[in-house]
């Protein structure tokens, strides 16, 4: 990490390469990561890639949530209401092509070989640039977040990965999404 506020925030401005004094490369933007340090079920993380304009990615934020029932701190942040404002929130802050509030266990079930590198959660954020999102089945609902993009909540009550029917239902709705051409990032 750099050793005062000014260079964090010029790196941030610029862009860094990895490369040990490689030059700055702008157009990737930057990347970065928070986890709570919390292990096995209790782990959360916010990853979030923002300011890159090149085909090698696609401006993200994913918060991956701890495991439900499992984890003594989930219960009070999994909610859908908890969850659509953060997702909301993160969406107006960073102005991602996406965004996503998904379990660990959700994610690792969902194999994203093949299919674009956009995550498909509990609640999802898709900028406007990406397309129109269709109708969706229900218990699906669809909010616009001001003129940026649209909210997709899966579902009302909470989502897990261990019942079969909201693991269909969320196939479904990729399925659909990705007809409508939404599941490819604007990079791919």
């Amino acid at each position: 990490m750099p050793p005062d506020v000014p260079t964090l925030t010029e790196q941030f401005r610029l862009g860094v390469n990895r490369e040990k004094g490689g030059p700055v490369i702008e157009r990737l933007g930057y990347g970065f990561w928070f986890g709570n340090g919390g292990r096995d079920y209790d782990r959360a993380s916010l990853r979030i890639y923002s300011g890159g304009y090149s085909e090698a990615g696609s401006n993200s934020c994913v918060l991956a949530l701890p495991t439900l029932g499992r984890s003594p701190n989930a219960e009070r942040m999994m909610t859908a209401p908890v969850l659509t404002e953060i997702v909301r929130s993160m969406a107006l802050a960073w102005e991602p092509e996406w965004a996503v509030a998904m379990s660990h266990a959700h994610r690792d079930l969902e194999d994203t070989a093949g299919k674009g590198d956009i995550c498909l959660g509990w609640v999802t954020y898709l900028s406007r640039h990406q397309g129109t999102v269709p109708p969706l089945p229900a218990p699906v609902r669809i909010e616009l977040v001001e003129d940026k993009g649209t909210l997709i909540i899966l579902t009302s009550e909470r989502f897990t990965a261990a019942n079969p029917e909201h693991i269909v239902l969320a196939r479904q709705v990729r399925e659909l999404l990705a007809q409508a051409g939404l599941m490819q990032s604007a990079s791919s």
